[in-house]
């Protein structure tokens, strides 16, 4: 692979104009289908094969007058302290608001708070329920502030408005703060070259890779139905590795000028060395990322192949933009230096990278035991997490969607905010069988209460709302679903009728199920991923171990800290968290698949320059020093990199965005400072030369995939084009 990818990275320099002209054309026609052929995209989660959804599908068909699995919007209207919406005035304020709603576009049915009883105990809080016939993401942003228009006349009578639900939810998008950890990416890039030319190669080659990822998403929306977080997590990976890939290309490229190369042929052996490294690491988060789909929940799926997409693009332009842009720079890279900044590439200097490695030698028990202690602490959390999806209750405190939660659940309680539909299918009596189902219903723990059932037009549906006690991310709600579920075969042994559980929260609660029961699956694909591909790098069965080892260490660690901030609330006002609740559930598998191809990315970088020094002699503790010296500089600083443009996200609005960049930022910092950068180089030192032993049976079958780019080297003795000129 070296020799072939050294090929490549020649070409490229040598026809530069050539390389740049296509990936331009490309971007380019990309952007223009971008704003052409793109579509709406969904924030709505779901999925095939739970009960929840084949009751909304159900539904659909016999019963679509109920407009269950639409947009739907929950308007609270209170009246001011020391007055009841009973009050004339306030009475026909509240007529006005719920016609308004009426005349909003898009809008099916709305049930008048009078009419339905929806007017709190104490007379001050009234509850409309807005019904859509199309789903919230076909909702677009005059139909919200339509919706929202209709408070007006509320708000001129005095009365307090305020909306809820998923109608009202907006699509999450990228902010400007985000931009924050480009910035900070940049500022490393200059601190680690010294150069603003070299520290700006790897920025605008992300920069172009993540032009072509995002707008080939976009493209992709129009004819696909795309969650809108796929183009964000293809922003946050793509940018991360686009940087982190050129990093080390250009590091070796610097580094090979230096020993004397002349700029093709130093491109090209950075390409085929450096570059090796990089086509597998980028495998690794690829086929991590794909993973996702066979985990059989589709919007992880879509998100995954997206953002894998996104990397396979920054690896394409690693190999072929960036020496093509090396061919116009040349030996310009070690100039331009920025004054005070000494050089930082240079393998003349011990460096604290010598220091530490050599440190860790001596002291490798007690450093082992240490590190591997804090991770033990850091991870306690983890045992509490509490899986779910954001509603109302986790919104902003200033928004409108939370001050409709709290206003509800003042007024009804805050199962009010999550109510269970109950479909009633089937049997003789399809009225009498929804009375009975009632019934039972209203006897059960934790429900509130439960509307009279509602019947199909042709009489064979009915359906029943259950509002429960608790809020509709609590766990007594979830129990509650759980019972109803766990009674429908008794129900349908007295009435002859099928019961089932469907609504926004019971699909959530499925939902979260889902993605609890594709955890352990979808880590021992990894870890059994992982094992393998380090087995075929690094020819060893130990070396493998001890990685997989690790990064389940990283990953238990990085579980305890979003607990801790996210559900706990540690820290929560240092970071920005306004609200605190259950984890999205959809993160762990995100984090697992992330990081473990983070994780192997530093594992490639470090550790192949201590096996090529262990191969050519060096004894176990020789070899780990000088592969750590070599490695380490280059790891941290993409790790400062990525860090620094997942910690940007932190500053975005929305909890799953913000999540899911704390999350990829700490994973990060404890895999490449703790595991990677500490506990390897102990385990290492430790083991000794049997961390390299290997099967001479299994030796014989594994090929040679040449990460190293040992055969590339083999082939430099006699290849005098590059040689030094």
């Amino acid at each position: 692979m070296a020799i072939l990818l050294s090929r490549l990275g020649r070409f490229s320099f040598l026809r530069r104009k050539l390389v740049a002209g296509v990936w331009a054309v490309l971007l380019v026609l990309l952007g223009i289908g971008a704003l052409t052929l793109s579509g709406q995209m969904t924030n709505s989660v779901s999925i095939p094969g739970t009960e929840s959804q084949q009751a909304i599908d159900q539904l659909n068909e016999e019963f679509p007058q109920a407009a269950v699995g639409g947009a739907t919007a929950r308007v609270a209207i209170a009246a001011p302290e020391g007055e009841t919406l009973a009050e004339p005035a306030n009475r026909a304020a509240v007529g006005e608001v719920v016609g308004a709603l009426r005349d909003a576009p898009k809008v099916v049915d709305v049930a008048d708070p009078f009419e339905t009883r929806s007017v709190s105990p104490d007379g001050r809080v009234a509850l409309a329920q807005v019904s859509y016939q199309v789903k919230a993401f076909e909702l677009t942003a005059q139909d919200r502030e339509a919706l929202q228009s209709a408070a007006e006349a509320g708000h001129a009578a005095g009365l307090q408005v305020e909306f809820g639900g998923d109608a009202v939810r907006a699509m999450p998008q990228t902010e400007p703060t985000e931009g924050i950890g480009v910035a900070v990416a940049a500022l490393v890039l200059v601190i680690t070259f010294g150069s603003l030319i070299a520290a700006g190669l790897p920025l605008l080659t992300a920069l172009v890779g993540v032009g072509v990822g995002m707008a080939g998403i976009s493209v992709a929306s129009g004819p696909l139905e795309l969650n809108t977080n796929t183009p964000v997590l293809a922003l946050m990976i793509g940018l991360a590795v686009g940087i982190d890939y050129a990093l080390f290309i250009v590091s070796r490229y610097r580094h090979e000028l230096r020993r004397g190369r002349a700029p093709e042929a130093a491109a090209a052996y950075a390409v085929g060395t450096a570059g090796s490294a990089v086509v597998f690491a980028g495998l690794t988060v690829i086929i991590a990322l794909t993973g996702l789909t066979v985990v059989g929940i589709p919007m992880l799926g879509e998100m995954g192949i997206a953002a894998s997409a996104t990397v396979a693009v920054a690896v394409v332009i690693a190999v072929t933009l960036l020496p093509a842009l090396l061919g116009f720079t040349g030996a310009k890279v070690l100039g331009g230096r920025i004054p005070g900044l000494r050089r930082s590439d240079s393998d003349d200097r011990p460096g604290a990278g010598k220091r530490w490695a050599a440190f860790v030698a001596r002291h490798r028990g007690s450093v082992l035991v240490a590190a591997v202690a804090a991770l033990a602490v850091v991870a306690i959390p983890a045992a509490g997490m509490q899986l779910g999806l954001p509603d109302d209750s986790t919104a902003a405190p200033d928004s409108t969607q939370h001050k409709a939660y709290n206003l509800i659940s003042s007024g009804f309680g805050p199962g009010a905010n999550g109510p269970l539909i109950v479909v009633v299918d089937g049997g003789a009596d399809t009225q009498a069988a929804a009375q009975a189902t009632a019934q039972r219903l209203s006897t059960m723990d934790d429900v509130a209460a439960v509307t009279p059932p509602q019947v199909s037009p042709a009489g064979d549906t009915a359906l029943l709302t259950v509002i429960p006690a608790s809020g509709p991310s609590s766990q007594a709600t979830e129990d509650l679903v759980n019972a109803i579920r766990d009674d429908a075969g008794q129900l349908r042994g007295e009435t002859g009728a099928d019961v089932a559980v469907t609504g926004q929260t019971a699909m959530n609660i499925d939902v979260s199920q889902k993605m609890a029961d594709a955890l352990l699956p979808y880590l021992a694909l990894i870890v059994g991923l992982a094992f393998i591909l380090l087995t075929l790098v690094f020819r060893s069965l130990i070396v493998p171990l001890k990685a997989t080892l690790g990064f389940l260490g990283s990953v238990a660690a990085t579980f305890g800290a979003v607990v801790a901030v996210f559900q706990w609330g540690w820290l929560s006002d240092l970071l920005g968290v306004d609200t605190t609740g259950p984890i999205m559930s959809m993160l762990p598998i995100l984090l697992i698949g992330v990081l473990f191809g983070l994780a192997m990315d530093y594992q490639v970088f470090l550790v192949t320059r201590m096996r090529e020094e262990h191969v050519h002699g060096a004894d176990a503790d020789t070899a780990m020093i000088t592969g750590f010296r070599h490695g380490s500089r280059v790891v941290v600083a993409a790790a400062l990199i990525m860090i620094s443009v997942f910690a940007g996200f932190v500053l975005a609005q929305d909890s799953l965005i913000q999540s899911i960049g704390f999350a990829l930022a700490f994973g990060v910092a404890v895999d490449a400072f703790v595991i990677r950068m500490t506990i390897v180089p102990a385990v290492m030192s430790l083991l000794g030369k049997r961390a390299w032993w290997l099967p001479a049976w299994l030796d014989r079958l594994l090929p040679n995939v040449d990460v190293e780019g040992e055969r590339l080297a083999a082939r430099d003795g006699a290849d005098r084009t590059l040689q030094p000129v």
